[in-house]
């Protein structure tokens, strides 16, 4: 009797740190027939649940997935309240398919890794975030792996690999908060690197901004180098970003960001895209105005 109070003592004392944490939760299914209309759907759903649509992402090559990005202004409000490139969590991402299935990102999963030390004071808000979401979307079951709050409170992929705070995330330096977003917009509506611009938001009272970049560069494209992770239905887990912070013009290195949105991916899998953290850092490096890089990292 005492031992089995004691094993009930100690599972209910154990903190949410160990439990994992997945970073999409499956929505309700929409109307199937072509991924335009499942996502025309979704934003029906998104809008009507209050949140407001700010762009769209069909990923070359990749027929059949897209992607909607929403927000709102309790959203906005807490992400600005943390600051830096907390930014990234300015919206919400939802994976639709061809055949009417949806999967969102889930709060509780990124704003762990983007608030870091200071998800313990946010918890509330972003509680009230995934009730709203699940009112909207539904909440069905977790899918595309697992972290524990532990680990996401300061991630990274492993020993030696980037984390969110990397210095290898600054990409350039300019003299207003004003100079960087226009070198960023400029850039971005020029394609430059083979981009485009998903979606921008812009908190200019706190100096913080965050664009969804597509890449469109052969086979370093989004829907390409997915393809390769074989990651297709995690696809929530784009576009990638580039953020500001003040004066300066930073985006998450791939080792860090690629991994994050991905944790069931192994080192396999991860060696197919060796060279691609290197090139979204180049890449990202060109729309904040810098020229690029012959340094040569990967996943080794």
């Amino acid at each position: 009797m005492n031992i089995r109070w004691i094993a009930t003592w100690l599972m209910l004392s154990l903190s949410s740190s160990v439990w994992a944490i997945t970073p999409y939760i499956q929505g309700d299914s929409v109307a199937g027939g072509n991924v335009q209309a499942a996502a025309t759907a979704v934003e029906g759903k998104l809008k009507k649940g209050g949140f407001k649509v700010i762009g769209k992402y069909f990923p070359k090559g990749l027929a059949g997935y897209g992607v909607v990005i929403a927000t709102d202004a309790d959203m906005l409000d807490t992400v600005g309240s943390v600051g830096g490139p907390a930014i990234m969590g300015a919206t919400v991402r939802v994976g639709v398919k061809a055949d009417g299935s949806v999967a969102y990102t889930n709060p509780d999963y990124w704003y762990r890794a983007y608030f870091r030390k200071s998800f313990a004071k946010k918890e509330e808000a972003v509680k009230g975030l995934q009730g709203r979401l699940q009112q909207a979307l539904g909440a069905g079951k977790g899918q595309g792996g697992e972290e524990t709050a532990v680990s996401l409170s300061n991630y990274r992929y492993m020993v030696g690999m980037e984390r969110l705070d990397s210095s290898k995330n600054e990409l350039n330096q300019f003299g207003s908060f004003a100079e960087a977003l226009k070198t960023v917009r400029e850039n971005l509506a020029k394609g430059v690197g083979k981009t485009a611009k998903v979606y921008e938001v812009v908190l200019s009272d706190r100096k913080l901004a965050v664009f969804g970049v597509a890449m469109n560069d052969g086979d370093n494209s989004d829907g390409e180098w997915l393809k390769r992770i074989d990651m297709q239905n995690s696809v929530a887990g784009l576009p990638y970003e580039i953020y500001i912070v003040d004066k300066e013009v930073g985006s998450p290195h791939g080792r860090f960001r690629i991994a994050l949105a991905f944790p069931d991916v192994g080192m396999g899998q991860f060696m197919r895209i060796s060279s691609l953290p290197n090139v979204i850092m180049d890449t990202m490096g060109g729309v904040a105005g810098v020229q690029k890089s012959s340094s040569e990292e990967s996943w080794q």
